[in-house]
């Protein structure tokens, strides 16, 4: 299990094979690539901030990582989320999951995206031609990640 939050880009190709390596009882690997999009176009982004409290942001983000391993069959699992400035078509989060099985390594990948946008405290801020604005929560996200609530 292993958090990484930075400003440099990362590797998919290298974080899948690391993620992997050694592990013969690997039988899956999902992983998820997020990247910066441009939602408004008539606004037109050219920035995306992101801000994060160092430390707890990866202690928060260690507990949905554990919340998966509690809930799938998990061997192992990466999550890399980058802070600073992003332009359109950047990589911003990576999250990769290994299990004997796909269906444990798809659910918990996407348990582990659904969380990341709701749980981890990181605060977005647009900067587009016609000003700069905080990004609110989206209801659609914090819908996705009510479907693995364990009431």
């Amino acid at each position: 299990m292993t958090v990484s939050v930075q400003n440099e880009d990362f590797n998919v190709n290298e974080e899948n094979k690391a993620l992997s390596a050694d592990k013969l009882n690997v039988g899956a690997l999902v992983n998820f690539v997020g990247l910066v999009r441009d939602i408004d176009h008539d606004a037109g982004l050219a920035c995306m901030h992101l801000e994060h409290y160092p430390g707890m942001t990866e202690k928060s983000i260690e507990g949905i990582l554990e919340e998966a391993r509690m809930r799938w069959s998990v061997i192992d699992t990466r999550v890399i989320h980058r802070v600073g400035d992003l332009t359109p078509g950047d990589q911003i989060v990576y999250v990769g999951v290994t299990s004997a099985h796909r269906g444990d390594a798809f659910a918990a990948c996407e348990f582990i995206m659904d969380y990341l946008k709701t749980r981890a405290p990181f605060w977005k801020k647009e900067i587009t031609t016609q000003g700069e604005y905080w990004v609110e929560a989206r209801e659609s996200d914090d819908d996705a990640a009510e479907r693995w609530s364990t009431k």
